[in-house]
């Protein structure tokens, strides 16, 4: 299917326990220009990974979490391309621990919440501009009971909401913003974030997509 996605500049921010080289074989596929911001240490591995000269695909090495990388990435993109007509905000690293480990929940909120929050934030400016939409990936373990993980589910949750308002707040400048839900990432999530980073889903924002599996 012809997404009319040609030429457009996407940005896959938070690689880290996430592996998109499928959301970027499908991207790229659509001729979009995919431009991965993720933890430096994850680069080399992603790069062994896929061929670079086939694709247009562009690696940076970000700390997602940090808000002065996450800005200094935007800038170097806008410099080189001019524009970014999507955001797809994929999970952090996290560890799961009970409710009573405090550190482990500031550091949860830090390295998943908090990257999604910094990320859209630097790139909205250009999503105005561009009425791009955002895709943010967040797996249902919010939704699902298991033993020690509240600060994980919590994160979790609040990338959820974070996903509904979004939404109503950038009705208005046409930014379209959605969440998928899945236990795993299964590479029918690919197609469907590259549905939603579409005008094909033109009415489609605020909502959480459940993949079951």
């Amino acid at each position: 299917m012809d997404l009319d996605l040609q030429n457009k500049v996407i940005v896959i921010s938070g690689y880290a326990n996430s592996n998109p080289l499928n959301l970027i074989r499908v991207l790229s596929d659509e001729g979009a220009t995919v431009i991965i911001t993720g933890t430096i240490k994850d680069i080399p591995k992603l790069k062994k990974e896929i061929e670079i000269s086939d694709r247009n695909v562009i690696l940076t090495g970000v700390k997602p979490d940090h808000p002065a990388d996450c800005e200094n990435a935007v800038q170097t993109i806008i410099r080189e391309f001019g524009r970014i007509d999507g955001l797809v905000n994929l999970p952090g690293l996290h560890e799961d621990a009970g409710s009573g480990n405090t550190e482990m929940f500031l550091e949860s909120l830090q390295k998943i919440l908090a990257q999604y929050y910094l990320m859209t934030h630097f790139v909205l400016p250009y999503l105005k501009k561009s009425k791009g939409p955002i895709v943010n990936i967040s797996f249902n373990s919010s939704e699902r009971e298991k033993e020690n993980s509240a600060v994980y589910a919590a994160s979790k949750g609040g990338i959820n909401a974070l996903t509904r308002e979004w939404a109503v707040e950038l009705l208005k400048y046409r930014i379209r913003v959605n969440a998928i839900l899945a236990k795993e990432y299964v590479s029918e999530i690919s197609n469907t974030v590259a549905f939603l980073l579409s005008n094909k889903s033109s009415h489609t924002t605020g909502q959480l997509i459940r993949f079951g599996g």
